[in-house]
């Protein structure tokens, strides 16, 4: 438990701290002598989709040299096909019902809405967002803290994932999913099926916060009869890919 303690502070310490002073003092004389002046708006603009990058490229460097980055054949394991597609339904229909969850508690604040429309403004943001931040919390969070707490690796993982988030909104439906993902590494061995499913659930998110700015949960985009609907059969498909799943892994 104190190593999955320490890994996590280290991130944040990296994400929140050195990465954005380490991108903002060149940012900061950059606009100083373009534009004379230093907009704290401006700023933050300016360096929250680079320090992001340059934050999660750190700490991935940093479990590497450390040690905690796997090189057994076993965690890069491709599984099969057909695993990976029932992961992708586990996925979809997981984020779907907790989306579902998450509109019955509107009310927790998000903290992080503005940052995120930032984000989404820019590729490289978008890249964070959808594709390098996936993989490095898998590395993070499945790879190096179930290492560490092989025991308890579902749980603890899983609540680490969604403390970690930071903003409220986001902790809840993260230690859901995060629920699924740990079960997925515990039963398989590999992380690619885990880092597939979260780049999917992010690339997801990320597509629909683009194409649908107002919405705030799955109940803004589908209402009504068909809402329910969909809503009643995420939830039996779930409950079905999820034996499905353990079927599969049966040897785990």
């Amino acid at each position: 438990m104190k190593t999955a303690i320490k890994l996590v502070l280290i991130d944040l310490v990296i994400a929140q701290i050195v990465a954005p002073v380490l991108i903002m003092i060149p940012c900061t004389i950059y606009l100083l002598v373009t534009t004379g002046n230093l907009d704290k708006a401006v700023l933050t603009q300016t360096i929250i989709i680079p320090a992001q990058l340059a934050g999660q490229i750190m700490m991935g460097i940093y479990l590497w040299k450390a040690g905690y980055i796997s090189t057994k054949k076993e965690t890069w394991s491709l599984v099969s096909a057909p695993y990976l597609l029932g992961s992708a339904v586990a996925i979809l229909t997981s984020g779907f019902v907790v989306s579902s969850l998450m509109s019955l508690l509107d009310w927790i604040p998000n903290i992080m809405e503005q940052s995120f429309d930032i984000l989404q403004s820019g590729w490289g943001g978008i890249l964070a967002i959808a594709i390098v931040g996936p993989v490095l919390e898998e590395l993070l969070f499945r790879g190096a803290i179930t290492k560490a707490n092989p025991t308890k690796a579902i749980l603890i993982s899983a609540l680490l994932f969604g403390v970690f988030h930071i903003n409220p909104a986001q902790i809840l439906p993260a230690f859901l999913i995060g629920i699924l993902l740990a079960w997925t590494y515990y039963k398989t061995g590999s992380l690619i099926p885990c880092i597939f499913m979260h780049i999917l659930n992010n690339s997801l998110s990320v597509y629909l916060s683009i194409k649908y700015p107002e919405a705030e949960n799955m109940d803004d985009l589908i209402s009504g009869t068909p809402y329910l609907i969909i809503l009643i059969g995420a939830i039996v498909i779930l409950a079905g890919v999820i034996p499905y799943m353990q079927r599969m892994t049966s040897n785990k």
